[in-house]
């Protein structure tokens, strides 16, 4: 009986314990110079911008200068504007721990009794929450970790006096670590392809038949900073409608970002090259040496939009009449969640084609994309 009514007791206080919950604390606040006051979670500051997650609205970017007062409960780094963080910065320095904010002036409560320091707002370049401050700071993402990129997919089918088909396709990958902006690259990955196969039928005449392929791969390391970079490279080529069995491109150079905000991008990068010419006439066929001049632009709008423009010119150094150039331009304009509508004009020109081939090769490409994340 004692046993039976000591195991009752025991479960009866477990069940008290478990159905207890532990308290919650209070919400960060953000009190605006209009006297608005948001309820929420602060989540970062970037430059002249603060980040804040409202209970009711949502993750809302405000300028500084409009923030009267901020009171925020976990623990922050703040990352100064003449501090280049790097792998090999010593970050225990960093001002660390509980943040408010009033007059534009940052205090930091390290707690343990220790005294608050504080920093101008115009002074700070990066505030995050120290978690994902070690987080990015010090993981290397395995091999398969990381990636973002979208895949796109059309076709096209004719039934009638002439049947066509034509499928069109491609993935895109770019993995830059690490992934957060307020800390400077260290290196990017970029893979592409992209296919466009179709035939046209027709009683009594010859199958017509275009076959495009493309893919590239792309391994930047940064030096110090966020603006230059060392690049190797590779790419392949395969048009039938230009004789081109295979076109194989390998080198490495320089390259330099000028333009790089959250909406806008802008690259440029040299190289020299290894190039490989395979047409379908053996005697066309080419080994040269030569270079890769590459211009690369990208813009997104507020309604999210983007804009995406690259300019690649590859000449020859061996053989001066063998260059080659290419140029692509698209717009994806966004229409479910990660699904877009993207429309794609590629233009390939090849000085030196086998003879009865057309130096150009122009598509016009509409498809369906998806974003990978």
């Amino acid at each position: 009986m004692r046993l039976r009514t000591s195991i009752s007791l025991f479960l009866a206080c477990v069940s008290i314990g478990f159905g207890q919950s532990a308290p919650q604390s209070p919400p960060d606040t953000l009190l605006l110079t209009s006297g608005e006051k948001l309820l929420g979670h602060f989540v970062r500051s970037a430059g002249a911008n603060v980040v804040f997650k409202s209970d009711a609205l949502g993750e809302v970017t405000i300028p500084w200068s409009k923030v009267k007062d901020l009171q925020a409960s976990a623990h922050y780094v703040i990352i100064g504007k003449d501090v280049k963080l790097t792998p090999r910065t010593n970050t225990e320095s960093l001002p660390k721990g509980a943040v408010t904010e009033a007059d534009q002036i940052l205090a930091v409560e390290p707690g343990s009794g220790a005294a608050a320091e504080k920093i101008p707002v115009g002074d700070t370049a990066y505030v995050v929450d120290e978690s994902t401050f070690r987080e990015e700071v010090f993981h290397n993402p395995r091999l398969y970790q990381s990636w973002n990129g979208t895949v796109t997919a059309g076709a096209s089918f004719v039934q009638a006096t002439q049947q066509a088909r034509s499928l069109t396709g491609g993935i895109a990958l770019i993995r830059t670590v690490p992934l957060e902006d307020w800390i400077d690259p260290r290196n990017r990955t970029i893979l592409d392809f992209t296919a466009s196969e179709g035939v046209v039928t027709q009683p009594g005449t010859p199958k017509i038949r275009t076959a495009i392929y493309h893919a590239d791969a792309e391994r930047d390391e940064y030096f110090r900073g966020r603006d230059l970079y060392t690049f190797l490279q590779t790419s392949f080529d395969h048009n039938y409608s230009q004789g081109l069995d295979l076109l194989s491109n390998v080198g490495g150079g320089i390259g330099y970002t000028v333009i790089k905000k959250a909406n806008e991008t802008l690259d440029f990068k040299g190289s020299v090259a290894y190039i490989n010419q395979s047409f379908q006439a053996p005697a066309e066929s080419r080994s040269l040496a030569g270079s890769n001049f590459m211009e690369t632009f990208t813009h997104k709008t507020a309604h999210n939009i983007l804009f995406a423009q690259q300019i690649t010119a590859t000449p020859s150094w061996s053989e001066f009449h063998a260059y080659s150039w290419a140029a692509s331009a698209s717009i994806s304009i966004p229409v479910f969640k990660r699904f877009s509508f993207t429309t794609r004009g590629v233009d390939d020109f090849i000085n030196n084609p086998p003879p009865g081939f057309k130096k150009n090769s122009f598509q016009l490409i509409t498809r369906v994309a998806y974003t990978l994340r």
